[in-house]
């Protein structure tokens, strides 16, 4: 069984277990474009919004746009409650945290600020699937580095430097770096096909979805398998 390939399960959030309807991400990038001067295409608002092109503030610097005056318009116009309304689960994510949650350590490291994060987890209902749930800050640093990792292994009680053998699965280059920083696995759920992305996310697993781990239908980096 899968669940038992690793002692803990770390998770990304947004693209991974859970996304949101495009007609809201659409309607967020109208409202940053108008605050900004700068019209979004679909295009532009998709990479953004699932760090298609991996980390986000190289590529808004590209488009000339300053990501210090991009991050602050794009959370005064995010709604919590209207975000927490139009985000769903993913099915397959959702059949393999029934597998995971009643027996082993099971937490949340996420770029999701707080106050999107929480009303989207109580909105689904999912709060008691997780031991933890950590934000990335400022303070804390960003994924790829591995300490907002290290913050949500010691929230679970476990010990970073320990043989515990962990795994962090997510859709995004960063989460995979997160991961091999902290010395733990990195499983990418590819979510938007690699030509879509346009590059390929190396991992010690990839997926299309999670449940190709549930039936163990595994592509690998390095001879790992799942088994």
């Amino acid at each position: 069984m899968v669940a038992d390939a690793y002692d803990f399960w770390l998770f990304d959030l947004d693209g991974t277990l859970v996304d949101a309807d495009w007609s809201y991400t659409r309607e967020v990038f109208d409202r940053v474009g108008d605050r900004l001067g700068r019209e979004f295409t679909d295009r532009e608002a998709e990479i953004i919004w699932h760090g298609l092109g991996g980390a986000r503030d190289p590529q808004l610097r590209a488009w000339g746009i300053d990501p210090d005056d991009f991050w602050p318009a794009f959370h005064a116009v995010e709604d919590p409650q209207a975000r927490a309304e139009a985000t769903y689960l993913h099915d397959d994510a959702t059949d393999l945290l029934a597998d995971l949650v009643d027996d082993r350590p099971v937490g949340v490291v996420t770029h999701c600020q707080q106050f999107l994060a929480d009303p989207v987890i109580d909105h689904l209902d999912v709060r008691d699937w997780f031991d933890t749930v950590v934000c990335c800050t400022e303070e804390l640093g960003w994924k790829p580095d591995p300490e907002p990792v290290h913050h949500t292994m010691k929230a679970l009680g476990l010990d970073p430097n320990s043989d515990s053998q962990g795994v962090l699965a997510g859709d995004g280059s960063s989460d995979i770096g997160a991961a091999w920083n902290a010395g733990l696995d990195g499983i990418h759920v590819e979510r938007h096909t690699p030509e879509r992305r346009g590059r390929c996310v190396l991992a010690d697993v990839r997926v299309e979805t999670f449940e190709d781990l549930r039936n163990r239908r595994v592509a690998t980096d390095g001879g790992f398998v799942v088994d």
